[in-house]
């Protein structure tokens, strides 16, 4: 399968999603990250993501480099070719987007133009959207009744969470030091609280936005 994963900043497919991926790649299949926006320090960010993705074993890493902090003042039919540009090559059969109620804006932009290109009338070949959870971005945002992310699927990371923790020790420039969210501690704690819920001890959720039955 294609495993495709759209992350607004660098960093958040691994916070979100680094255990899940890196189960992926383990069984075999093709997991590309889309890093949509690009900082000040690019060439220095861009590098810890590659550093981070072959630590996963991501197959390819695909750079937008659109403007940090400003995807609401973007042209909105400009990123949604972008985006839709990502989904025609790649022809993923699972995606996982940021939740549209995050914090920071650049995640529901970006979630948003991911479910215009994610059409089911396009992409026949999709088996399942999923919004993923980022520190400190999601449990920050606004908790109105359509910001919530409910998560509703869980998977068990226990064989793969030092996987993410060396991914995201990577990220020297966007780890910081307890009790804020975006540390080590707390990944590892959400992933134990996470795996709480179904009895194992390391688990990463995510929110079905839309699912297809499996074939007989």
């Amino acid at each position: 399968m294609r495993i495709l994963i759209f992350a607004p900043h660098n960093d958040d497919e691994v916070l979100g999603a680094g255990g899940t991926l890196a189960k992926y790649a383990k069984q075999g299949h093709d997991v590309i990250v889309c890093e949509v926006t690009s900082g000040i320090d690019t060439e220095n960010i861009q590098a810890e993501a590659r550093a981070a993705h072959r630590v996963i074993g991501i197959k390819d890493t695909i750079f937008l480099n659109l403007p940090v902090v400003e995807l609401k003042e973007y042209p909105a039919k400009e990123l949604n070719r972008a985006i839709q540009q990502v989904v025609n090559d790649i022809k993923p059969d699972i995606t996982f987007i940021p939740n549209k109620g995050d914090l920071h804006g650049d995640h529901s932009e970006v979630a948003k133009s991911a479910m215009v290109a994610l059409r089911p009338h396009i992409n026949s070949q999709l088996k399942a959207i999923y919004a993923y959870e980022t520190l400190s971005e999601t449990e920050w945002g606004i908790p109105t009744q359509d910001n919530l992310f409910i998560p509703n699927v869980w998977n068990d990371i226990t064989d793969f969470i030092s996987v993410k923790l060396e991914a995201m020790r990577c990220y020297k420039s966007q780890l910081m030091e307890f009790p804020h969210p975006r540390s080590l501690i707390a990944i590892e704690a959400l992933s134990q609280i996470r795996g709480s819920t179904i009895c194992v001890k390391h688990a990463e959720c995510f929110m079905l936005i839309r699912g297809c039955m499996p074939n007989e």
